[in-house]
């Protein structure tokens, strides 16, 4: 299974290895969530993730998903603002405005506990997130908010 999906090098995979069906079902719900056609573009679900990360201090799938949301949105300079933001402080600063409501959106669903409001969902919607979308948002922070707290139990990553 490792082999069939390509992460015979990954701790973080050896780890879900463990139990082969979690693993495949695992890769099949991330394979639906963010390759599924409709609703949300695929670089707004990277940046999801990657908001999400980033607020869980997860700094491997953070780096990962921002430099995909970056490839696939051919903006770099919006993702690079997002990296370079300190905890703290607002993640959404200076992104344009459907960035800033999907990003405030991912964030605000990712602390503990969860403060999403109703405001978050009306500026979605502004911003021209039909119900799809608002659904593939919720589902690629929340996914990544998973992935992350087990990411994070295997210590640090380590750079070859």
């Amino acid at each position: 299974i490792l082999a069939k999906f390509g992460h015979t090098d990954s701790d973080y995979f050896r780890l879900l290895g463990r139990n082969l069906p979690v693993l495949e079902q695992r890769t099949l719900t991330d394979k639906g969530i963010f390759y599924t056609s409709g609703g949300l573009s695929r670089a707004e679900r990277e940046l999801a993730a990657a908001v999400t990360s980033k607020i869980n201090g997860c700094i491997y799938c953070a780096s990962v998903h921002a430099r995909k949301a970056s490839q696939l949105s051919k903006d770099n300079a919006a993702v690079e603002r997002l990296l370079a933001v300190e905890p703290g402080q607002s993640l959404s600063s200076g992104q344009s405005p459907r960035w800033q409501a999907g990003i405030d959106f991912a964030a605000a669903l990712s602390v503990t506990p969860p403060a999403v409001t109703p405001g978050h969902l009306a500026e979605l919607e502004r911003q021209g997130l039909d119900t799809l979308a608002q659904l593939d948002l919720v589902q690629s922070a929340a996914f990544f908010a998973w992935a992350n707290r087990l990411m994070l139990t295997l210590g640090e990553p380590s750079l070859p």
